[in-house]
């Protein structure tokens, strides 16, 4: 399916089912969510390891991330709109970009340094952003689901979460070092590519990113609120 079309599917079809599990919050059984939770995150953090198309690996990462989501519907409501906030702004991010460069599997993201550094750089931020990794963005709801867990006396399954968090950082780790320290073979025996001025609106793309990487010292505030 086309980028736009992938990108509809992982953002704002989440929005729905997300609102109507945050109305019956109260009345949800945590040992069902837990089973979701754990399914939810191992089936998307194994199932991205040997992906090579990109659409897959954020399918796959979808599915981790509504993991995370699901979990703390019962114990913090607010924590899992603001989980789903985060990862819609972050996969608007890497959706836009990948758009922009026409990319849609891994060797064409290490053909991207070619053609543009600064985009390839928000791809990789992106995607670091998205695996959880601090200090950016994407550890802050994370973090503080973890530590609603341990509050509500949940250690063990704070541990599986995190453990599981490891694999969806692991194939992104994964996609930027096959993208930017290893070579594809190719038969282009110019090292730099002819790039044309770009006809598609990148006015939005500045502003997410920074949302995506930049928001964890505002952390604080939210505990407050």
């Amino acid at each position: 399916i086309p980028l736009s079309s992938g990108m509809i599917l992982l953002t704002w079809q989440k929005i729905a089912p997300t609102a109507l599990l945050y109305q019956i919050s109260p009345s949800l059984n945590m040992e069902i969510l837990i089973l979701l939770a754990i399914l939810s995150t191992m089936l998307g953090g194994w199932g991205g390891l040997n992906q090579t198309q990109m659409r897959k690996v954020l399918a796959y990462s979808s599915i981790a991330h509504m993991g995370w989501t699901v979990i703390i519907a019962l114990i913090n409501p607010n924590l899992t709109i603001l989980s789903l906030m985060i990862y819609i702004m972050t996969t608007l991010t890497l959706f836009m970009t990948l758009n922009l460069s026409s990319t849609t599997k891994i060797k064409s993201i290490s053909n991207l340094w070619n053609k543009s550094t600064p985009m390839t750089m928000i791809v990789f931020l992106t995607m670091l952003s998205l695996g959880g990794l601090p200090p950016l963005t994407g550890f802050m709801p994370k973090w503080l689901i973890l530590q609603e867990l341990i509050i509500n006396n949940n250690p063990t399954m704070a541990i599986i979460m995190a453990l599981s968090a490891l694999l969806n950082l692991f194939f992104y780790m994964r996609i930027i070092y096959v993208s930017s320290l290893t070579m594809f073979p190719t038969s282009n025996n110019l090292k730099h590519h002819w790039f044309f001025s770009q006809t598609k609106t990148t006015n939005m793309i500045p502003t997410l990113t920074t949302i995506s990487s930049m928001l964890l010292p505002l952390t604080p505030i939210l505990i407050i609120m």
